[in-house]
């Protein structure tokens, strides 16, 4: 298969605060990974290399074969952040507005033409929201929201889905349709990675999980995490799996 994110020997310090140390897991096509650890393990840093935003101390990060921080493709990926930004949702645009924005930057300056218009009626339609696209993306719900930006993500073509905590403050119902979504979207052939603190989900839905604490403690099949000792190592302490039953 082919490396989409290959992270190699990676070390780096904030100051004089370690943050990762010599980690190295790599995502390929097609995988669904989920990315675990206690609060301050390195989540967020190891997520912000893989994207370019930090250059490591030691060791290396590629992004589609390139160093990640000269990358310049970034149409190819797509991202939804924990909560929506105040830019997302303080402005007064519709949920198909929104989603237009995923053209922008194979189209630029230059007036969205048909095939545009389609592309983004098929990213409305595969997550479901075809029904509310003239909506304010303001007065939408949190679940209803992250499906508009993940919408904008496929509108642009995306190669890799990025999503960090995407369900927090989401209703349950709505978070078990929303990883529904996404499992649908990898079987499509999205490549994704999924920053979680709920274990649970990412046992139950991903393909590939990496857990970290500072260092890498697992890195491989959900099954086999399971039965690893890799939350004891990386919590700490014993972790249990706590499963959601809902109706």
């Amino acid at each position: 298969m082919t490396g989409v994110v290959e992270v190699e020997n990676v070390w780096f310090v904030y100051d004089t605060n370690l943050a990762l140390k010599d980690v190295s897991l790599n995502i390929e096509e097609g995988q669904y990974l989920g990315l675990i650890g206690p609060n301050g393990s390195g989540k967020t840093t190891l997520l912000r290399l893989m994207l370019g935003l930090l250059q490591p101390d030691r060791g290396s990060v590629r992004l589609f074969g390139k160093p990640s921080t000269d990358f310049r493709q970034r149409e190819r990926i797509g991202y939804v952040s924990q909560r929506s930004t105040d830019r997302d949702t303080a402005m007064p645009m519709t949920v198909e507005e929104v989603v237009e924005m995923g053209r922008y930057a194979h189209r630029g300056r230059r007036r969205l033409q048909a095939c545009d218009h389609r592309i983004i009626d098929e990213a409305l339609e595969r997550v479901g929201i075809a029904d509310i696209s003239e909506q304010r993306i303001d007065r939408l719900s949190g679940g209803q929201r992250q499906r508009a930006f993940i919408a904008r993500a496929l509108a642009s073509e995306a190669d890799l889905l990025v999503l960090d905590e995407p369900t927090v403050g989401v209703d349950a119902s709505s978070r078990d349709n929303f990883y529904g979504l996404l499992s649908r979207l990898n079987k499509d052939g999205i490549t994704i990675l999924l920053v979680e603190h709920d274990i649970d989900v990412i046992t139950t839905h991903v393909d590939t999980v990496a857990c970290i604490n500072r260092e890498l403690y697992y890195h491989g099949d959900s099954v086999s995490f399971l039965e690893s000792d890799a939350l004891t190592d990386a919590y700490g302490t014993h972790h249990g799996i706590l499963h959601h039953d809902h109706p």
